[in-house]
């Protein structure tokens, strides 16, 4: 599956896969609220045999064909532990 991803300039390390190069009539409203003006990063050939980064292609592939656009989410962090005393 041929995709385009676009970095939100609101929120680090937030991507937006869609399927149409700045074809946005999926995303709805609050979600483009949410994340500012996409940025374009990338267009990308994803088979569900390809290793991203930081989700699952298969995942990435499936939300683009049931919802027009998949989100990857900056990772979690957690603070580090208090030292043991």
């Amino acid at each position: 599956m041929q995709c385009f991803v676009y970095k939100s300039n609101k929120k680090s390390e937030l991507y937006l896969y869609i399927a149409k190069q700045d074809d946005f009539s999926n995303i709805p409203e609050a979600i483009l609220k949410s994340i500012g003006i996409p940025s374009f990063v990338m267009e990308l050939e994803i088979t569900p045999e390809r290793t991203l980064a930081r989700e699952k292609a298969t995942d990435v592939i499936k939300g683009i064909e049931e919802h027009g656009f998949f989100i990857q989410m900056p990772p979690t962090t957690h603070p580090a532990p208090a030292k043991l005393q």
